[in-house]
Order: structure tokens, then sequence, then C-alpha cells
């Protein structure tokens, strides 16, 4: 059963989220031969004040 974890800053719209969700399970469904019904997706949305690359928030970007 796998379980994928998607960690993203929060901004994103319902029908990205639901495009993701739905092409990452094919994705994963096909390269493991899992069953889409046994793929789990959790994602994770983050505040830009919680995110930081090279010492720099995305909120102070």
């Amino acid at each position: 059963m796998p379980i994928v974890t998607i960690k993203m800053i929060e901004g994103r719209t319902d029908e990205q989220k639901h495009n993701l969700v739905k092409k990452v399970t094919e994705a994963v469904s096909e390269t493991v031969n899992a069953p889409k019904e046994n793929i789990s997706i959790i994602i994770e949305e983050m505040k830009k004040e919680h995110y930081a690359v090279g010492g720099v928030r995305k909120s102070e970007q």
C-alpha cells in the first residue's frame, strides 16, 4: 500500500490539488503496479512563513 506525502506552500486551488492527486495516483499505480484504491496521498500545505531556501523565507521574497 503506497503512501505518498506531498509538501507544498499553500495557495493552490482545489482543482489543482484534485489534478495533482489524480496524476500522482496514476503515476504510482503504473510505476509500482499497485491498484489505485490502495494508494494514499497526503497533501501537507505550509505557510510561506514556514518555508525557507538559502536562509530566506518565502514570505520575504
